[in-house]
Formats: C-alpha cells, sequence, structure tokens
C-alpha cells in the first residue's frame, strides 16, 4: 500500500523587510529562512523566489506539491500590493532584476483558491502560539507597525473608534486549542508627513522605540543595540517618551532640545563612539527601555487579570527585546512565558503557515517548536569541496577530528576564537549554536578581543552566553527558561568574575540555554569545555561580522573565517586553522567582501 502524501503549506513574508518563507509538512515545520542568509543583504526586501527555491529545493518537491500558500505583506495585502506592482516603479520592494523573477512566478498576482492572504498581527499572533508548548494561553503582539484596520481580518474588539486608515500597534488576544479570540487593539492614528516618513512619527509603542534608534544610530532597525546602550543612560536624566493614563498610551511629542541626531554630523565628524552626544544618547536609550518595560508590564498585567491565563505567548518586533523580556518573566505574574525564536517580521512565514493549517484547513495543533534550526544541512562533501578551492589551501588547513568536541573545547580553553557551522541554519535574528562564533568567557579581555579582531563593532555592545540547561539557574538568576537567547537575566554574584566576557554593565546577560534534546553536539561541546575548566558556559555571537547577515553556507563560514580574527573554523567534525602564508596574504585578501571572490572562485586543484 501506498503511503500518503504529506500535506505541505508554504508560508511567506513578502515584500518588506525580513522576506522570509516558512515550509510545514503535515502541520511540522520542515525548513524556513530569510532572504538575507541567501542574498546576504541584511533585512532583504523584494520578491520571494528566493525563499521560496530554497524550502522546496531542501524538501525535494516543486510548488505543484505544495497544497496551500499563505503570505504577508504589512503594508498592504499582498494580492493588492503585486496588482500596483504590475504598473509602478517601486524598486525596494520590486527590483528591476525580480520583476522579471516575477513575472514567470505562477504566485505573482496569483488567482488561486491555493493562494491566501493574511493581515499582519494576525499572522504575528499565529507565529506566537501555534506551535507553543501550552494548551491555552493568552498572546502579545506588540511591533513597529502593522496592518491597516481596513485589512484587519480578525473581529476587530469593541471600543476601537478609529478610521480604516489607523494601523495595528499592538495586539492581545486569548487562546484555546487551535482557537483564538481578540482581546484588545491599541491603533496607531494615520499620521501627517512628507514622503514616507509617517512610521517615524507615528505615537505607537515599538514605534517610538524605533524613532530613537533612528535618532541615535541613524536606522530605524537598530534597536537591539539601542538596548545595549541603555544601561550606559542616567535614570530619569530627560523626560519620559511615554506615558499611560488610565490604561490608554500616551506619546509625548518629540522635544525641541532633542536636535542632535547623528545623520546631522557632517561626514568628518561622523565617528559615532566619539560624539560629544554620546551621554545625550545613553540617556535617551535608558529612558525609552524603561518607558517599554513599563508599559509592556502594565500591558502584560492587565492582561492576565483579564482572562485569568497562566501563560503568555509573545511576538512581535519588541518581544525581540530581551530585556523587556526578563521583567515580563520575572514580574508579570505569568507561570509561563514563551517567545518564539523569530519573533520579528521573518517570524511572519511562520504564522502564515500556521493559520493556513490550523484556520484554512481545520487541522488541530499537534506540534511544538523545540528548536530553531530549519536551515537545510550541507552535506560533508559540501564541506570538504569548500575547504578544498586552491586559494583557500593555500592559506590553510583542513583536517577531520576523530573527537571534534573535546577537540574544540580544548582550543576554547587556550583562548582561540572559533567559528561553529553544524546542521541547519537558525531561523530567526539569534545565532544559537549551529552558525555561531564561541569563545572562552573566562576573561574580561574577551570581549574587546572579539569586536576588535572580528565583529568590528560597538564596544559597548554585549556578548551573550550559552549554558547548559541543567546549570542555568545555578549561575544565571530569574525564572523562565530561554533556549532562543530572548531573555535577560542578572548574572549570579559568585558568579560575575568567573564569566566576565559575558556581563553586562549592568549585571545581567541574554542567556541562551543548551539542551540536549535540540542541540546534542552543542550541549557536549559544553560538557567538555566544563570538563576542562570547571564552567558549563561559552561566548556565543553571531557567526558573521557588522552588517553582514549570519553566514548560511559553507563557503559563506569560510569567506568569514579568511577575512577575520577567528582563529579556527569547525565545520561539521573538519578543524580548519590557518596557516603562516594567511598572515602574508591578508592585505591582498583584505576586507570580508574580497575574500568572497577567492572561495567562490572555484579554482579546484
Amino acid at each position: 500500500m501506498m503511503s500518503q502524501k504529506p500535506a505541505y503549506i508554504l508560508g511567506i513574508n513578502a515584500y518588506d523587510h525580513d522576506v522570509s518563507a516558512c515550509l510545514l509538512r503535515d502541520g511540522e515545520i520542515a525548513f524556513a529562512i530569510a532572504k538575507e542568509r541567501i542574498t546576504r543583504v541584511k533585512h532583504a526586501s523584494g520578491f520571494y523566489q528566493e525563499v521560496i527555491d530554497y524550502c522546496l529545493d531542501a524538501e525535494g518537491i516543486r510548488l505543484d506539491d505544495v497544497d496551500l500558500v499563505v503570505r504577508n505583506c504589512y503594508v498592504l495585502p499582498v494580492d493588492d500590493l503585486e496588482r500596483r506592482l504590475t504598473y509602478m516603479e517601486m524598486p525596494f520592494y520590486l527590483s528591476e532584476p525580480e520583476r522579471e523573477q516575477a513575472r514567470h512566478n505562477p504566485l505573482f498576482c496569483a488567482q488561486s483558491n491555493k493562494v491566501v492572504n493574511i493581515s499582519h498581527h494576525l499572522a504575528h499572533a499565529y507565529s506566537g502560539f501555534a506551535a507553543c508548548p501550552f494548551d491555552e494561553g493568552v498572546v502579545m503582539v506588540v511591533d513597529g507597525v502593522g496592518g491597516y484596520r481596513a485589512d484587519v481580518m480578525e473581529e476587530v474588539p469593541p471600543g476601537s473608534n478609529t478610521g480604516p486608515l489607523a494601523r495595528e500597534s499592538e495586539s492581545y488576544y486569548s487562546f484555546s486549542g487551535s482557537s483564538l479570540e481578540p482581546i484588545k487593539k491599541v491603533w496607531l492614528e494615520p499620521t501627517r508627513g512628507f514622503l514616507s516618513d509617517e512610521f517615524f512619527n507615528m505615537p505607537g509603542l515599538g514605534a517610538v522605540y524605533s524613532r530613537v534608534s533612528t535618532y541615535v544610530f541613524g536606522d530605524w532597525n537598530k534597536c537591539g543595540e539601542l538596548m545595549g546602550l541603555a544601561p550606559y543612560g542616567r535614570p530619569h536624566a530627560v523626560k519620559p517618551f511615554l506615558e499611560l493614563d488610565n490604561g490608554e498610551l500616551k506619546v509625548v511629542p518629540w522635544p525641541a532640545e532633542y536636535d542632535q541626531p547623528w545623520l546631522t554630523e557632517t561626514p568628518a565628524e561622523r565617528k559615532w563612539e566619539a560624539s560629544p552626544s554620546m551621554k545625550h544618547w545613553e540617556d535617551l536609550a535608558w529612558q525609552i527601555q524603561d518607558d517599554t518595560e513599563r508599559v509592556l508590564l502594565a500591558r502584560a498585567r492587565w492582561l492576565r487579570e483579564t482572562t485569568g491565563a497562566k501563560n503568555l505567548c509573545i511576538a512581535g518586533g519588541v518581544g525581540l527585546n530581551c530585556v523587556a523580556n526578563g521583567v515580563l518573566a520575572r514580574e508579570a505574574g505569568f507561570e509561563n512565558v514563551w517567545i518564539q525564536p523569530a519573533a520579528g517580521d521573518d517570524g511572519i512565514a511562520i504564522g502564515c503557515a500556521y493559520f493556513g493549517h490550523l484556520a484554512v484547513r481545520k487541522q488541530p495543533r499537534a506540534h511544538v517548536i523545540k528548536h530553531a534550526f530549519f536551515g537545510k544541512p550541507y552535506r560533508d562533501e559540501e564541506i570538504k569541496d569548500a575547504a578544498g578551492k586552491r586559494m583557500v589551501r593555500l592559506v590553510s588547513n583542513a583536517v577531520p577530528s576523530a573527537d571534534v568536541c573535546k577537540e574544540t573545547a580544548k582550543i576554547l580553553a587556550d583562548g582561540s576564537i572559533i567559528g561553529w557551522f553544524q546542521g541547519g541554519s537558525e531561523f530567526g535574528p539569534r545565532a544559537l549554536g549551529n552558525r555561531s562564533i564561541l569563545a572562552d568567557p573566562r576573561t574580561a579581555e574577551m570581549k574587546d578581543i572579539l569586536n576588535s579582531r572580528v565583529k568590528h563593532r560597538q564596544p559597548f555592545r554585549p556578548f551573550a552566553p550559552i549554558v547548559l540547561k541543567e546549570r542555568a539557574d545555578e549561575i544565571f538568576l530569574g525564572p523562565g527558561d530561554s533556549p532562543y537567547m530572548l531573555m535577560a537575566k542578572h548574572v549570579a554574584p559568585e558568579w560575575k568574575d568567573r564569566i566576565p566576557a559575558i556581563v553586562h554593565v549592568d549585571g545581567t546577560a541574554r542567556v541562551q540555554t543548551v539542551d540536549e534534546e535540540a542541540n546534542p553536539r552543542l550541549y557536549r561541546l559544553l560538557k567538555e569545555f566544563d570538563a576542562l575548566t570547571g564552567v558549563p558556559v561559552l561566548v556565543n555571537t553571531s557567526f558573521n561580522i557588522k552588517g553582514e547577515p549570519i553566514v548560511e553556507t559553507p563557503e559563506d563560514a569560510i569567506n568569514c573565517f579568511l577575512g577575520t580574527g577567528i582563529d579556527y573554523l569547525i565545520l561539521h567534525d573538519t578543524v580548519m586553522s590557518k596557516k603562516a602564508m594567511h598572515r602574508f596574504l591578508s592585505p591582498i585578501i583584505g576586507v570580508y567582501s574580497d575574500v568572497k571572490y577567492i572561495v567562490q572562485s572555484g579554482m579546484n586543484a
């Protein structure tokens, strides 16, 4: 008897930042990828051809094998946006080369009952609860800006006196089994502006956080850096940005004295760390972080008191604020707080796919996300081919290891920095142990070494620890497991001097707990390092340099290894080290972007 064909659902976050795809196989995530990992363009927007092809190729199927496609774009419903793209030039959403891709793709302007759309916060909500470990609970969705009220698909809770052009800012839901019920929505009213600056001036929780990010760093999407800068600020040195008045969010008008944005400095003055505005920026970062924590905590307590729920799921870009998440876990009163690994807009693809599974195809919830490794695995032959390129062999050695975890633990204990490339890549913005740079946390100098030799980023930014799950409560204080590096915890006093490389200026760390079932190889590496040093913790940072996406392929990993101060590269069971020749050729190799030519040139022996 022939086995039944699997049911496939494809979820897509389309066109705007963080384009991504997620493929479900019988209700379980088979593969998921963000476009930036493939194109090497951070937060890549545009058409979704690459991410679809990646998932389908990894599964070994064609688009015709997919039973349902569910899409979202927060700007407009995808079908509406695609109709406009047929006659409007909008290169951010559809560049000229991608216009040709779209023209030949059956999903573009599709007229099929196999292709459906979903509104933005509803997709976030499904990403938050559909594969969570709880049968019932509540969902908090907070981001910069969601869909128009006119496009919202779920029933709008009463009390929302807004027009059709208001945008989603916060959405709160309860769930039981596969059923999701909206409780409250907070809207962004349309704002006046010129060209496309509306988001910059929107009076919402995530939008104001992004506005401060733009002011300090010149980029609305540097919210993680703003969070890292906040502990350096002086408490209450500036006025609050946000106030709650009987549960209503009030955004304070932008003060006229805040006239020192980084982008107004002349090119000659643009050395961010040396700016005379630094203390001002630090104070603003502290204030907006404090405002955000205060508002989110009030919202979460209201949600618990209103529903009596014991379990909280979080989604939306603000859900990546691990400091605020730690506050909610400690103080909101829920028994459990869970955030899926791609809480931002790349995770919309997960929500789209599960909306198709639960709401469209009416299937029951049956799967729980237990890890984030949804990238395709690369074969050992692909590793060997990438490491065997002539120019790569000229400057590096590649040697198979009989016990790669034990050997790597010794390399780390000796003070070397390694690139760690294993299995499928992580979905979401955090490197969780398959595309990581790892180091010894026992010296404070390691933070500065990583920043200067490898990451090339601002020295204030902290590095995160990975820790054996069963030892986490001994070293880090506060409730809640943190497998996806989405919760900050205080470091236990007796451990601060033992692992100073991962302790932030406020005494916290952005913790990732490592479970043997979810990642047995990383777990064993930690066990081996603990056996050597008595410390079950390693520094873990994303395998990339500042401004680059996390590496995806073996070639990407070798590029980064050869172009930075990483000492060793571990590709599956292969240990790569640099030859003395690398020192002499490094001026020729030059910057990271030039290394790509060497690795990808295809000059085989």
